[in-house]
């Protein structure tokens, strides 16, 4: 099982913003217990919705400009974006089929 991408500050538009499918990102850091505890979660649903959805993370420590410019405060926070805008913003772990629940709309 291959892990999740991760984006940056420097890639974050190219990546995130001008991708044709939907992103989930996952807003992270090292420090985080429900974070870590998300991975292999994020891990199987990247793999089952490839070519639908594209997932990847973000650490909020190492990528300050983006966490700012989103107002991100609590981590993990998930925020989905399609067409460059973010549709949806959702804070705190979940088992992955609330995830996939929550995402329907999206995919």
């Amino acid at each position: 099982m291959r892990g999740v991408p991760e984006v940056g500050d420097a890639d974050f538009a190219a990546e995130v913003i001008g991708s044709e499918l939907p992103v989930l990102v996952e807003f992270t850091a090292d420090w985080c217990p429900p974070c870590r505890q998300m991975a292999p979660v994020l891990s199987a649903l990247a793999a089952e919705e490839d070519g639908r959805l594209k997932v990847v993370q973000l650490n909020v420590d190492a990528n300050p400009e983006t966490t700012n410019a989103y107002k991100v405060l609590s981590m993990p926070t998930f925020m989905v974006f399609r067409d460059g805008e973010p549709l949806r913003s959702m804070v705190g772990a979940r088992p992955k089929r609330r995830l996939l629940e929550e995402l329907a709309d999206v995919l």
